[in-house]
């Protein structure tokens, strides 16, 4: 079942964001930083949402969207930054709800695309991506620290 994260089940996502941030090898993962961060999504936040998937009581998956905006098609859009299912509960179509719900959820918000980056050796994740209907860019994804 999909929920929408609020200040009450908050603490119930934060294991699975420490181990969302564990699998992509963050250093100084801070459960506190972590807590502060992610309550700005909570409520009706303009910033973005971030929903929950529970299994049985219990929350095993994760989705976080930001919006934004992107000049080369001038308009709104919604980044599905963070998507994390517990080892236990992958292959079960749990991510593929949670894809389908933020996009429905960037839609109803006016955003003119869902989009998201992962990991070039994250090959689970991308056979998922793969088989829903997506376009796959070709673009390069860089950072640059400050």
């Amino acid at each position: 079942m999909i929920e929408q994260v609020s200040e009450e089940n908050l603490e119930e996502v934060l294991p699975l964001i420490r181990a969302y941030q564990e699998f992509y090898k963050v250093q100084g993962v801070c459960d506190e930083k972590n807590f502060k961060f992610f309550s700005r999504f909570t409520g009706s936040s303009e910033l973005g949402r971030q929903f929950l998937f529970r299994e049985e009581e219990k929350v095993v998956s994760f989705a976080t969207v930001y919006f934004t905006y992107t000049s080369t098609i001038t308009s709104k859009i919604a980044i599905l930054n963070d998507l994390y299912t517990s080892p236990g509960s992958r292959g079960n179509g749990i991510g593929r709800k949670l894809i389908e719900h933020c996009r429905d959820f960037a839609k109803e918000n006016g955003a003119a695309r869902l989009q998201w980056v992962t990991s070039p050796d994250n090959e689970v994740a991308q056979k998922l991506y793969d088989s829903i209907d997506t376009g796959k860019s070709t673009w390069h994804f860089y950072t640059y620290n400050t």
